[in-house]
């Protein structure tokens, strides 16, 4: 007889996940148990773990855990993930379904062809750029293209939350960077007391940009959902992209769409794919 976890690996565009049915699994310290699956050399190998329980206050909730055990408030693309899995698991047969988070309740539209969840649109909520809420410690109501002095140089940056934190760079050139490096002092610089997630972006035009990202508690993902909203957010705030205009975000797992309303209320649009299903003995 099977005593082990069951799980379900899912990916939104390569930042991939371990998913875990909480209305059936019994997890008692998920912090621990995203450390020990998370290793890709040992264990599964993932960015963290999302489990997803029952909510008193939507149709479904998510608990999501980083590499390194720390709970995080929110991952765009896992929210997509979550909503192919209920879907296609037969949790639910509403193709619209609300996800709480820690960073609210976030709206799942689903585009459905035979049975088969396409692509998930996301209502990511207000890209919300004051400093406290950030937060990131800075003298001025907002951090907006502002000078950033770390040991690998100096940076202009804009900081902004979607439920997490994000700081967003723009550069000329994403390719070369060298982020195990870089990274590193972003997400723990004291300015940020919370830690940060942080975007390095190249704009090819006002329509696309290219995108690497540096999670904290991860380091460098292939993708990271919250950040392109959080750099279109960015973009339209420094005048390079366009209110109300679907706007394609090149990361290094594929391509994600997002739209950032003249409120600054962000969708997001992109594909959630299965991997693998196994069990594990914990």
């Amino acid at each position: 007889m099977s005593t082990g976890m069951k799980f379900t690996k899912m990916n939104g565009i390569g930042n991939d996940y371990i998913y875990i049915n909480g209305f059936e699994e019994k997890v008692d310290d998920p912090s621990a148990l995203a450390i020990k699956l998370s290793d890709r050399h040992f264990s599964v190998g993932s960015d963290g773990v999302i489990i997803i329980l029952p909510s008193k206050v939507a149709d479904f909730r998510m608990r999501m855990f980083n590499a390194d055990g720390s709970e995080g408030k929110m991952c765009g693309n896992g929210t997509r993930c979550v909503a192919k899995y209920v879907y296609e698991k037969g949790l639910t047969d509403k193709t619209c379904v609300t996800l709480e988070t820690l960073a609210g309740i976030k709206t799942l539209d689903m585009d459905v062809e035979d049975g088969v969840v396409k692509s998930v649109s996301v209502q990511m909520g207000k890209a919300d750029f004051k400093a406290s809420d950030v937060p990131v410690i800075f003298g001025g109501d907002e951090m907006v293209s502002q000078k950033l002095s770390l040991e690998c140089g100096e940076w202009v940056v804009t900081c902004v939350s979607m439920g997490n934190p994000h700081c967003v760079t723009f550069v000329n050139d994403t390719k070369s960077l060298d982020l195990e490096k870089i990274g590193p002092q972003f997400e723990h610089n004291p300015i940020f007391p919370e830690r940060v997630n942080t975007e390095f972006i190249k704009v090819i035009d006002d329509a696309t940009l290219e995108m690497r990202v540096w999670e904290r508690g991860s380091g460098e993902t292939l993708a990271c959902g919250t950040g392109a909203c959080a750099s279109v957010a960015a973009a339209v705030k420094n005048g390079i992209c366009e209110m109300n205009k679907e706007i394609t975000v090149k990361l290094l797992g594929g391509d994600l769409k997002i739209t950032c309303g003249s409120d600054y209320s962000i969708t997001m649009r992109g594909p959630a794919e299965f991997s693998y299903e196994g069990e594990v003995n914990i």
